[in-house]
């Protein structure tokens, strides 16, 4: 992928706020000034804000499927296992059976791209994504442990809470689990027992975490792990979410995670709005839009342990780059007021991924071999491999005219 600068950019930091800057990627990183001489440019005119590409720090990519599903009107689950059941034995799970494995990781990766998110997990054992992963246009972590839960009805994915805690540790990887989703006893005492086994630590990744206890809370921010919180799949299931408010204050790394559509959010954007207003009405009060945008950058690349290479637009960082029309004055809120309409560009190390035709000129000023061209709230916009393509295909396997709400356009307009 060629060298190039982008102009009179906005660029957006957790240190700085806002600079009117250039962009310089060489050799798929952020360089400094001078070191891209002679590369293709675009100027933006100082319209647009320019961030770190987003995170998504919980996904099951195999289950970004719709509606939702949840518990009866009036009722709520005790554990993620009754939740399960239903899901198993609904209509959408039967309707979803049509597309194959491959088809659900293909849709997962638009989900995830046509939302600014270039980085996500998939929460899954390496056995079931492994083939699956290398293939798509997004960055899908490979190196992690994991478990699924710490309780004796977990789903027994990987070789054991003490063998993959230890596996992180001496890879640099994280490891990475649901915790206390539920209510029930074992539940209520899930990071203990990872603190009995001696795996509660800064490579510890939490899911959910929304029966812990304010001693719970205060132990994870002393032991330097951090949570994915998934508050609107959260509410669906439990109607409750985690002390999100006692967590930041005590200082734990907060990110934000969508879970999977079939009980989250549509995709991380949206669940940044949910996010927000489930706070004030929790709290009465305001959730920074620092503090969200800090969840889906920084904080996310250091629950990674990917810091080093990713979390802001710092020179020596992989070129992550999300570029936003600007509706508001400021940065932050800008982005946590943005939705899949407002995205003008999107890079993964330095390679476009997704844009207005503007941008074309980085790709060589007209669509490459790979990339397709779809509309999006009117707007021409290329984008890497066939997205139209496969959302008419995902159609014709389904069977009607499926609409999926993380993908913004039509096929063939």
């Amino acid at each position: 992928m060629g060298d190039y600068i982008l102009k009179n950019c906005l660029v957006v930091s957790a240190a700085n706020g806002v600079e009117n800057a250039a962009i310089r990627v060489g050799n798929g990183k952020l360089v400094s000034q001078g070191s891209v001489g002679g590369a293709k440019s675009v100027d933006l005119g100082g319209k647009s804000f320019v961030y770190p590409a987003l995170f998504n720090t919980h996904d099951h990519l195999r289950g970004n499927y719709l509606p939702r599903i949840g518990p009866k009107p009036g009722e709520f689950y005790l554990t993620w296992l009754p939740w399960d059941n239903d899901l198993k034995a609904s209509d959408t799970y039967a309707e979803r059976a049509n597309l194959t494995a491959e088809d659900m990781y293909t849709l997962s990766s638009y989900k995830t791209l046509f939302s600014g998110v270039t980085t996500v997990v998939d929460h899954f054992p390496h056995a079931i994504n492994k083939e699956f992963l290398p293939a798509l246009p997004i960055r899908v972590l490979q190196n992690y442990a994991l478990a699924h839960e710490v309780s004796s009805y977990e789903l027994k994915w990987g070789d054991g809470v003490e063998i993959e805690h230890q596996r992180a540790v001496e890879n640099n990887w994280p490891f990475i689990t649901h915790l206390a989703e539920g209510f029930d006893e074992e539940s209520m005492r899930g990071l203990a027992t990872l603190e009995h086994l001696g795996a509660l630590d800064r490579y510890d990744l939490l899911v959910h975490c929304i029966g812990f206890s304010d001693d719970d809370i205060k132990k994870t921010a002393r032991a330097g792990a951090s949570i994915s919180w998934c508050p609107a799949s959260n509410m669906l299931m439990f109607n409750v979410t985690c002390k999100i408010r006692k967590f930041l204050r005590e200082g734990v790394n907060v990110t934000l995670g969508t879970d999977s559509t079939h009980s989250g959010s549509a995709n991380i954007l949206a669940e940044i709005h949910y996010a927000r207003d489930l706070y004030r009405k929790m709290y009465g009060e305001d959730l920074s839009a620092k503090t969200i945008f800090e969840m889906v950058t920084c904080n996310a690349a250091r629950a990674f342990l990917l810091e080093d290479s990713l979390g802001s637009l710092d020179t020596g960082k992989l070129a992550d780059i999300l570029i936003l029309r600007g509706r508001v004055d400021d940065p932050y809120e800008n982005l946590v007021s943005a939705d899949m309409r407002d995205i003008e560009f999107l890079s993964l190390a330095g390679k476009p991924l997704y844009g207005e035709l503007r941008f074309l000129d980085l790709l060589g000023g007209k669509l490459p071999h790979g990339y397709s061209q779809i509309t999006v709230a009117g707007r021409p916009m290329f984008a890497i491999g066939d997205p139209g393509g496969f959302y008419t295909q995902a159609r014709e396997k389904i069977g009607f005219k499926k609409v999926l709400d993380f993908l913004p356009f039509e096929p063939g307009q």
